[in-house]
């Protein structure tokens, strides 16, 4: 899709902060996160819908790898993971949840500004756990 802002990181017309790719999916940062290490992964394909991709299986099993990944990288208590229609591309919301939101009932935390350097670093830990 033209227009589409993921279909244009996925093709590099946009950077980003990668921390998965193959054939299929692209995992990155999302630059308003709403916890730290906030990641979007996305098919690099377009489809509207998470349950339009056709290898779900596989597009959820990179979520699930990316969450304990995310998890042992930054030391994160448990994960959400979250879908929404938000964009018109798929993605799955994978979010690392800490001590400090065990008090909160908000599946969904506000966005947060995050410095350039900080999701570089983020980047870097999460990428180096294998």
């Amino acid at each position: 899709m033209d227009n589409c802002l993921f279909c244009k990181i996925a093709k590099g017309e946009i950077p980003s902060y990668k921390v998965y790719e193959d054939d299929e999916f692209l995992a990155f940062l999302d630059v308003f996160p709403a916890t730290k290490g906030h990641i979007l992964v996305i098919p690099k394909k377009h489809y509207r819908w998470t349950y339009d991709v056709p290898e779900f299986g596989n597009y959820w099993e990179v979520a699930r790898k990316l969450g304990l990944q995310t998890m042992k990288a930054l030391d994160a208590k448990w994960m959400n993971f979250l879908t929404h229609g938000g964009i018109e591309h798929a993605h799955i919301h994978v979010m690392p949840r800490y001590e400090e939101d065990i008090a909160k009932a908000n599946p969904s935390p506000p966005q947060q500004q995050v410095s350039k350097e900080e999701l570089m670093e983020l980047q870097k830990k999460i990428t180096a756990q294998k």
